[in-house]
């Protein structure tokens, strides 16, 4: 097997299933928190620095995992999994954060409420893409 053919079969098994949807939910969400956190931070962000940082950290982090689901491959597949580590520790701390002190949020970001203004999504992806991403390697 050619190296363009091993990296085309990471690619398919990252991206089939319950992989295309997630590449499909880190995209839409991707572009929901970059849009959110430019408009935020050129229009508002005296006004919540810390929330619209954060949700431009959101953004960044969310671009990458489609990135990399997209870009398939081992390498690829473990920074995927230890950014949707990295996002589900973020959500699970601003979340809580958020809850315990909401004076130090003037205005929510993407992971507020652990994602309760996106339906929960922020919450649930991760804990999807662990899933999937593990799931991926032992099927590999």
């Amino acid at each position: 097997m050619t190296a363009t053919e091993t990296r085309d079969e990471g690619t398919r098994r990252l991206v089939k299933g319950p992989g295309m949807l997630l590449v499909w939910l880190y995209g839409v969400m991707s572009v929901g928190a970059v849009s959110r956190s430019i408009y935020q931070i050129a229009t508002e962000f005296d006004r919540a620095p810390l929330a619209y940082s954060l949700s431009a950290v959101a953004a960044v982090v969310y671009a990458f995992i489609t990135y990399t689901l997209v870009r398939g491959g081992e390498t690829a597949r473990r920074a995927a999994l230890v950014c949707c580590v990295a996002e589900l520790v973020g959500v699970l701390t601003v979340g809580t954060w958020t809850l315990v002190e909401p004076s130090a949020f003037p205005d929510a970001t993407v992971w507020s409420d652990y994602g309760y203004g996106y339906i929960f999504i922020p919450v649930l992806l991760p804990l999807t893409g662990i899933w999937w991403l593990r799931r991926s390697r032992a099927a590999g």
